[in-house]
């Protein structure tokens, strides 16, 4: 059984590993990785389980289940891309459960959710480790607004929620038009609409997609060329949120369940 587990999580992670940094220079992740990796996890699980636990065979199925369903409802709803919904699914197919055999997390033991599923604290690990990058775009933004003097919003934007504008400011930094031209996983979080009798309206977006991007960015290019609207719009980059469920995954393994652990110390 050490055997089987040590087997499996090493695959898992090396495939993940190279699935982060194919994510991270391209923001794409080829389907053979998924094609070969989704097979092996089961087939080595399957067996494992069959050998010497075949009791966990229901729970196994419904923790897949759960993950898989998990995956797909972020998928359509635009939380996960395709291949972190890939990963998900055979992170639960590899690693249902958190391996007590092989590893012993710094806090003792594995939570509840751990030992019997173990995808959810490595997505809530993911999230927490994802989210951290709010806290360095705030403190970017502010600085940036510090050093240059210039208002992070202009024109009809300050008219924008207040929501709305903190959401911008925790997930997208100012760029210069050439950027995102350049970098097509740079995606504009504002737009321009036009009007032939009111003028234009520079307006905030909030959850930028691969639709629509390449008019987004003509329209903003136009205002810039023409003067309208300064050489600087709010972007965020895709980011690559393979690297984050990697990262979760070793800390799960080796920490344990970030999230749980905070509730713990706030509890206690």
């Amino acid at each position: 059984m050490l055997i089987l587990d040590g087997t499996k999580t090493a695959i898992i992670v090396l495939f993940l590993a190279y699935a982060s940094w194919s994510d991270y220079k391209s923001r794409e992740v080829s389907d053979t990785v998924w094609i070969l990796l989704a097979p092996v996890s089961f087939a080595l699980t399957l067996t494992e389980l069959l050998l010497y636990e075949p009791s966990m065979l229901t729970s196994y199925g419904i923790t897949f289940g759960l993950a898989a369903a998990f995956a797909i409802i972020l998928f359509y709803s635009g939380g996960f891309g395709g291949a972190d919904a890939k990963a998900l699914m055979c992170l639960a197919l590899a690693l249902p459960f958190y391996p007590e055999d092989l590893f012993t997390p710094l806090t003792g033991q594995p939570s509840l959710i751990s030992k019997t599923f173990f995808p959810i604290t490595v997505f809530s690990n993911s999230v927490l480790f994802a989210a951290l990058t709010a806290v360095a775009l705030l403190f970017y933004n502010v600085a940036w607004r510090l050093r240059t003097n210039e208002p992070l919003f202009e024109g009809d934007q300050k008219n924008e929620s207040l929501g709305k504008r903190i959401l911008v400011i925790i997930t997208g930094y100012k760029v210069p038009i050439k950027k995102l031209i350049e970098k097509w996983h740079v995606y504009p979080m504002e737009d321009i609409e036009e009007n032939p009798e009111k003028g234009f309206k520079r307006k905030l977006v909030i959850l930028p997609k691969d639709e629509g991007r390449k008019e987004m960015v003509e329209r903003l290019d136009k205002a810039v060329t023409t003067g309208t609207i300064k050489d600087r719009v709010w972007a965020t980059p895709g980011l690559p949120m393979l690297i984050f469920v990697t990262v979760g995954l070793i800390v799960a393994l080796f920490i344990g369940d970030i999230v749980w652990i905070c509730i713990r110390l706030i509890l206690q």
